[in-house]
């Protein structure tokens, strides 16, 4: 099989759609799913990837629960986003409570493990807050030297933010954890910059929610940011931001450069902004790369695509 792959995640409604596609991906291995607090507590996206991995019956892949909170801030959720819990409520009642159990180690413990264990082969995404990456850098500073690609979904390099005017919110939930990650991990950082401009149609959410279980859920979940994508941007569509990660790993998506680039850990109003070099004003040589450009078709036609592969699957439904 092709690529080995790492996804560290807070479900979340598109974790959830990336979660999918990695599992669906003929050429994508997931070796492991670890959890990290964010848009909601870690006690919910543990339990709600043990339950969306039961949902399409991929209870085999190992699941690691990670850091319950922020490195030194307090923890900022978006339950207002994706619904109590991580997940709208009409999504949660589709999918099954687990009883699957978390492997005994800590995520981050479980993210150097993998690294060993795959090296090169593994590509570690994290499309959460970067705590449970930050820490593994810690366990493990070579991490970066030992694995292929080290994604880190967020930042708003030449964009405004969607938590403060300035902060994407995976970075500012945890500002420390994603200036460390930037500063160590030499990662691709892919944010609002790409995620807020690609988009699966209306008209294709509705074809899939017409379909049976599992896609007529994942269609819901496809539909909770419509209106917020209406009003916020013009677009007829629904956002999954995580997806867009996947999607690069999958069919590369994505157009990345070189930069550098800093993250403010003031805790002041600028607290979790992406400082990017963009003229190189500072002298200093790339720690990373960054997402400027995303082919729109692309992404979405391997969302769509990679979800019809459910179709004719039978959900596990309560």
């Amino acid at each position: 099989m092709g690529t080995k792959l790492l996804l560290d995640v807070d479900p979340g409604c598109d974790d959830a759609i990336a979660l999918f596609l990695a599992l669906a991906a003929d050429d994508v291995d997931v070796v492991g799913v670890t959890t990290v607090m964010g848009n909601t507590t870690l006690e919910n996206t543990t339990r709600n990837t043990l339950s969306l991995l039961e949902f399409v019956d991929r209870t085999d892949v190992p699941v690691a629960a990670g850091a319950a909170r922020p490195l030194a801030q307090e923890l900022t959720t978006a339950e207002h986003v994706h619904g109590p819990g991580g997940l709208p409520e009409r999504v949660r009642a589709a999918v099954p409570e687990s009883d699957v159990t978390v492997v005994d180690a800590h995520a981050a413990a479980f993210i150097v493990e993998q690294a060993h264990e795959y090296g090169e082969e593994l590509t570690i995404a994290a499309v959460g807050p970067q705590t449970n990456l930050a820490l593994a850098l810690a366990l493990e500073p070579a991490l970066p030297d030992l694995v292929g690609d080290i994604y880190a979904m967020g930042g708003a390099l030449k964009t405004t933010g969607n938590v403060t005017p300035q902060a994407s919110f995976n970075f500012y939930v945890d500002a420390a954890a994603a200036s460390r990650v930037v500063q160590e991990a030499a990662p691709k950082v892919v944010g609002l910059d790409v995620t807020e401009h690609v988009y699966v149609s209306t008209d294709e959410i509705r074809r899939l929610a017409e379909e049976p279980e599992p896609l007529a859920t994942m269609a819901k979940i496809l539909e909770f940011s419509v209106e917020e994508v209406r009003s916020k941007f013009g677009h007829d569509g629904g956002l999954a931001s995580d997806a867009v990660v996947l999607t690069d790993v999958i069919a590369g998506a994505l157009e990345f450069e070189d930069a550098y680039v800093e993250i403010d850990t003031s805790g002041g109003p600028s607290n979790g902004a992406t400082v990017y070099d963009e003229h190189g004003v500072y002298g200093e040589d790339p720690n990373c790369q960054v997402a400027l450009g995303v082919d729109g078709d692309a992404y979405e036609e391997t969302v769509v695509r990679l979800l019809e592969t459910y179709g004719g699957r039978s959900a596990r439904s309560l």
